[in-house]
């Protein structure tokens, strides 16, 4: 394969004029073999010269060639092979279908990385349909409790919560989720440490900005979660992709392979999306590592509480064990209560609460301080612990409805097994199997059914992703029919 040339229209530098800065060049490598890959020029499939003959043809470093495929990588257009070099990958192949477009003009770098991430996660925003991931149950939620509770607030608090408050949120809300995670998740906290933010999604932005800098590389589970790899991307930061087994993720093949990682983003009591629960022995050995490297781990906690045995029975937080002082929680109340709250919370260590409460404050000075009153009203007079009973009955019948249609209609094909936790289950298939296909004919008819491979980066595990919190009964067996229905048809 021929290598990739620089630009023959770019003004060439003058005798004895300084050479580009390193890291503008290594810039331009990367936008020129990210240009060659989406308009079609090196196709799916193309094996990438190797970095010296490559840094050799184009007059660099290796380095400035290896930081160039290595984004690539971590943005997905290129995928390496154990032993036999780095490939275009497929989903790269497809990137004009996929709505892969150049950012528009006038953007900084760091608009441009943002920009970019819309490429590869586009969080949803049209009403919720079966089988959608990750939307809980919100037509039972008691909405005229909590604007009961709401109602009750004195005019001097009305007042008071209508000043600039806390970036950091509420006291009272700060010392409600406190209480809370002891009694919850076993996690030991002061209110002090619990920053109050709009969801986990701003909570990992968040952490991104404040420990991490451009070019560090971050483990990230693989299959796992794109808008936490969207976050990531969008501060330049490098997403290392680790597979997971029975166990979760593997951390010690991820910290041979990647050496220099300075974080860890983990979904350890239920991995999203496939549902695995981390091990004691593999989360020991998360924290061994966090404290070897100086590296850090962030918890997403997103469903930890829609564990369905007794409370004796659930698996407490990776942040409760001993040794886990360079662990960030993140936790919202999107999937507990609903996302419309657009609360969450960040539990960080002592030190750290000053920059976080100060990074809150730049982007949006605080939380609606109303909202935050209520909400921790809600939890210390015991309504959110009523309210999580009630979820976790519910969400449990409901999985077995699935399990139960879903295999009737598809004339036992999918066999869905069950599970002690979360809001959706997988139907995995054989590893490089198409699942896209099925998904888009499930749209077409109107069920939303998540291919396991859109959540992947070089993982080749496939299946689908069906979630059943958020629709009752009959949404559930009506989509049922439809998705037997079309693996019959296979």
């Amino acid at each position: 394969m021929p290598v990739a040339r620089a630009n023959p229209k770019a003004p060439t530098a003058a005798a004895g004029a300084p050479s580009p800065r390193p890291g503008l060049l290594r810039q331009q490598v990367y936008e020129q073999l990210r240009s060659a890959i989406e308009q079609g020029r090196l196709p799916a499939g193309t094996r990438l010269p190797p970095s010296r003959e490559h840094a050799a043809g184009l007059g660099v470093s290796r380095n400035t060639v290896l930081w160039a495929v290595q984004r690539l990588q971590a943005e997905g257009y290129v995928e390496a092979r154990v032993g036999d070099g780095t490939y275009v990958s497929e989903a790269a192949g497809t990137a004009p279908a996929q709505g892969l477009v150049a950012p528009p003009r006038g953007l900084s770098k760091r608009g441009q990385l943002i920009a970019e991430t819309a490429a590869r996660w586009r969080p949803p925003h049209v009403a919720a349909r079966a089988f959608r991931i990750g939307a809980p149950e919100v037509d039972t939620f008691p909405f005229a409790l909590w604007d009961r509770l709401a109602r009750q607030a004195s005019p001097g608090q009305r007042s008071a919560r209508a000043q600039y408050l806390d970036p950091a949120g509420d006291p009272e809300l700060r010392q409600a989720v406190a209480l809370w995670l002891w009694a919850s998740r076993g996690i030991r906290c002061d209110a002090a440490q619990v920053v109050v933010c709009s969801g986990s999604q701003q909570g990992i932005d968040l952490i991104a900005r404040l420990l991490l800098d451009v070019g560090d590389e971050v483990l990230v589970e693989d299959p796992g979660y794109p808008g936490i790899r969207a976050s990531l991307l969008g501060h330049g930061v490098l997403a290392r992709p680790v597979a997971l087994d029975a166990q979760g993720l593997r951390i010690a093949a991820g910290a041979a392979q990647w050496p220099g990682a300075r974080m860890a983003v983990v979904t350890p009591t239920h991995q999203f999306p496939t549902g695995v629960c981390m091990h004691l022995a593999r989360r020991q050995a998360l924290l061994h590592w966090a404290r070897t490297h100086d590296a850090w781990v962030v918890e997403d906690d997103y469903d930890g509480e829609f564990q369905f045995g007794s409370a004796a029975q659930r698996v407490p937080a990776l942040c409760s064990l001993p040794g886990s002082e360079r662990v960030l929680y993140v936790g919202t109340f999107s999937k507990t209560l609903h996302p419309g709250l657009r609360l969450g919370f960040v539990v960080v260590p002592p030190a750290l609460v000053e920059a976080f409460a100060m990074a809150r404050a730049i982007t949006d000075r605080h939380a609606p301080g109303d909202t935050q009153a209520v909400l921790a009203r809600f939890i210390a007079e015991g309504h959110l612990l009523r309210h999580l009973r009630q979820m976790r009955e519910l969400y449990l019948q409901r999985q077995h409805t699935l399990r139960t249609a879903l295999a009737e209609a598809s004339n036992g094909a999918w066999q869905l097994a069950a599970s002690d936790r979360g809001m959706h289950l997988l139907h995995e298939v054989a590893p490089g199997t198409d699942d896209e296909t099925l998904s888009r004919k499930a749209l077409a008819a109107g069920v939303m059914l998540a291919p396991l491979s859109r959540y992947a980066m070089q993982s080749a595990r496939r299946g689908w992703l069906l979630g059943y919190a958020g629709f009752d009964d009959a949404e559930i067996r009506a989509a049922a029919r439809l998705v037997g229905g079309l693996v019959r048809q296979r």
